[in-house]
C-alpha cells in the first residue's frame, strides 16, 4: 500500500451513489485522503469504512454553490460521478447542466488540479438518447472549465447491485420466453465494475491521464441478446427464447421491464433509450496507459452472481436518494409544528435479549418476507407496481445488515440506532405519508419489549379515507408481524400482542 495521507483530501461527488460507494474505500486502501459529499451523510455514517481516520464525510448539495465551495475547499482533486436519472422531473438535463456548472465553478475556486469524470458511451448522432445526451453535455461543460478534466466513458457496468445488472437479472430469471424490444440486437461493449474502479482509482497516479477522454471496455462487442444467453448459462437456467419485435419503444420497454424487475419505470427508461443506441469503445488508449486485466462478459457476470449469492453486494442502485423527511413522525421533535396525523401502535414482549430481538427485526423484508401474511404484503407491493410504484420486487441490498438510506422493498431506512430503534419512511404511492418504526426496550436480561408503531400523515380526505380502509387489516398483519418475530426468535412470549391505545 503506498502512502499517501500528506497530501490534499480526494473529493468524491456522489458517494452515496453505486460507484461512489464502492471507489471510496478503494481509494483509502491505497493511502488517500477522502472527502465524501453527499446531500444525507446519514447514509454513510454506518458503511463499514465510515470511521477511517482518512475520511470526512461533507454534506452538500451540488445544486447549492455555497454548500460544495465549503466541501470543495482546499481538495487536490474531485471525483464527479452524479447524474439525474429521472426523465420523469420538469427538466432532468437542466438539473444535469446546473450541478456540473457549480462543480466546475467550485473546482476553479479550490483550485483543484483535476475532475474525473464517469460518463457514458454514445456516438453524437440524432438517435442519441436524452440520458446518453446529458451525460455527454456534462462532459463538455465539465471540460468547458480551467480544470483539466479526465473523462471514462462506459456503457452497460455489470456488477451486482448495478441497474443493468438487476434488469438482466431479473428478466432472464423470471422469463423463459421473452418478446423483446429490437434493442437487444443493439451492439454493446460492456465492462466489469472492477475494471471500472481499477480504472478510476489508477488514474489519479497517471499524469497522461490528465485532460483526455478515454472509452473502457472489455474486449468483446456483444448484444443485450447475447448477454441474456450468457446469463442463462452462468446461473445454471435453461436457454431462453427470445423473441425481438418492432413495436416494444423505449417507452412500453420501461413498464415492461417495471413491471417484471425491480427497477421502476421511471429509471427504466432512460437505461431502454439507452439500450437503443450503439455502445462501442472507439479507443483502446487506456488499456497501455493504466493496464489490467479485463474481465469478458462471462466472467464479470460469474463475479455479480457470486456476490448476490454470497450476500456480499457493496452498494446497490436502490441506494441512491434522500431519505424522505420524517420529522413529522418523531414524537416530540421541536422542528414538527403539528399537524393531523394517526398512529396504530402495538406491543409485545419476548423471553430475549435485545441483541436477539434486534437481529429479528433487521432482517425484516426482502428475501426474509414479514413474517406473517406475506401474501397480503405481496399483494399491497402488486397494486403499488401497477399504478407505477416500486413495490415489493425491490429487496434490500443486505439480508442481515441495516443502514441509513437502504431500501427494504418499498420502504427506506431513515433512522437507525443500534439494538433500540429501527424507523422506515414509505416510498409506495399513497394519498400521505406513512412510517413504520420498530423500538426495543430491555426489560431485564432476558427479557424485551418491541414496540411496533405505524403513523400516517394524509393529504386531504383521499388519505384519510385511505387510513380508514386499511386500519382493519392492521390487526391481522401487525399482530401476527409480531407474533412471527417470536416465531424466528424462538422466544417465549412474555405478553402480547396488544395494541397501545395511547402510544407515545
Amino acid at each position: 500500500m503506498s502512502i499517501k495521507y500528506e497530501q490534499k483530501p480526494i473529493l468524491v461527488a456522489g458517494a452515496t451513489g453505486y460507484i461512489g460507494a464502492r471507489l471510496i474505500p478503494r481509494l483509502l486502501l491505497v493511502g488517500y485522503r477522502v472527502r465524501a459529499v453527499a446531500r444525507t451523510p446519514e447514509k454513510l455514517a454506518s458503511r463499514p469504512w465510515a470511521g477511517h481516520p482518512q475520511l470526512e464525510i461533507a454534506q452538500a448539495d451540488l445544486l447549492d454553490r455555497d454548500s460544495l465551495a465549503a466541501a470543495c475547499r482546499g481538495c487536490r482533486a474531485a471525483y464527479y460521478l452524479v447524474h439525474s436519472m429521472d426523465p420523469g422531473a420538469a427538466d432532468f438535463a437542466r438539473t444535469d447542466r446546473a450541478a456540473a456548472r457549480n462543480m466546475v465553478s467550485c473546482a476553479e475556486q479550490a483550485g483543484m488540479e483535476r475532475i474525473i469524470y464517469l460518463g457514458g458511451l454514445g456516438e453524437d448522432e440524432a438517435g442519441l438518447s436524452e440520458h446518453l445526451k446529458s451525460r455527454a453535455e456534462v462532459a463538455d461543460i465539465l471540460c468547458a472549465g480551467r480544470v483539466p478534466v479526465t473523462v471514462f466513458r462506459a456503457a452497460m457496468i455489470i456488477g451486482s447491485g448495478s441497474a443493468s445488472f438487476e434488469i438482466l437479472r431479473y428478466l432472464v430469471e423470471r422469463l423463459p420466453v421473452m418478446i423483446t424490444p429490437r434493442w437487444v440486437n443493439t451492439p454493446c461493449q460492456p465492462i466489469g465494475v472492477r475494471n471500472v474502479l481499477h480504472y478510476l482509482v489508477e488514474c489519479l497516479d497517471c499524469e497522461e491521464t490528465i485532460g483526455e477522454s478515454f472509452d473502457i471496455g472489455q474486449q468483446d462487442v456483444l448484444t443485450y441478446r447475447e448477454l441474456m444467453v450468457l446469463f442463462a448459462e452462468e446461473a445454471g437456467l435453461r436457454r431462453r427464447l427470445i423473441i425481438p419485435v418492432p413495436v416494444l419503444t423505449p417507452r412500453l420497454s420501461s413498464y415492461w421491464i417495471h413491471l417484471v424487475t425491480p427497477v421502476p419505470a421511471v429509471l427504466a427508461r432512460p437505461l431502454a433509450e439507452g439500450l437503443s443506441n450503439r455502445v462501442v469503445c472507439a479507443d483502446q488508449r487506456i488499456q497501455k496507459l493504466l493496464p489490467q486485466p479485463l474481465l469478458d462478459c462471462r466472467q464479470a457476470i460469474r463475479f455479480a452472481l457470486e456476490r448476490v449469492r454470497d450476500q456480499q453486494v457493496e452498494s446497490s442502485w436502490s441506494d441512491a436518494g434522500a431519505i424522505p423527511p420524517a420529522e413529522w413522525a418523531i414524537p416530540g421533535d421541536p422542528d414538527w409544528a403539528g399537524g393531523t396525523h394517526y398512529t396504530d401502535a402495538r406491543l409485545i414482549v419476548f423471553e430475549a435479549d435485545t441483541a436477539q430481538v434486534w437481529k429479528a427485526v433487521t432482517c425484516i423484508g426482502g428475501g426474509t418476507g414479514w413474517y406473517y401474511a406475506d401474501w397480503l404484503w405481496w399483494l399491497r407491493g402488486l397494486v403499488d407496481r401497477l399504478v407505477g410504484g416500486i413495490g415489493l420486487q425491490r429487496g434490500r441490498r443486505c439480508p442481515v445488515e441495516v443502514s441509513a438510506g437502504d431500501a427494504i422493498d418499498f420502504w427506506r431506512v431513515s433512522r437507525v440506532e443500534r439494538e433500540q430503534l429501527l424507523l422506515l419512511v414509505a416510498e409506495m404511492k399513497l394519498p400521505g405519508r406513512a412510517t413504520l418504526e420498530f423500538r426495543l426496550e430491555a426489560e431485564g436480561e432476558q427479557r424485551t419489549r418491541l414496540t411496533l408503531t405505524a403513523r400516517f400523515l394524509p393529504h386531504g380526505v383521499a388519505g384519510m379515507l385511505y387510513w380508514y380502509t386499511v386500519m382493519p387489516l392492521h390487526n391481522l398483519v401487525f399482530s401476527g408481524l409480531l407474533q412471527g418475530i417470536g416465531r424466528r426468535l424462538k422466544a417465549r412470549v412474555l405478553r402480547g400482542p396488544e395494541k397501545l391505545h395511547d402510544p407515545v
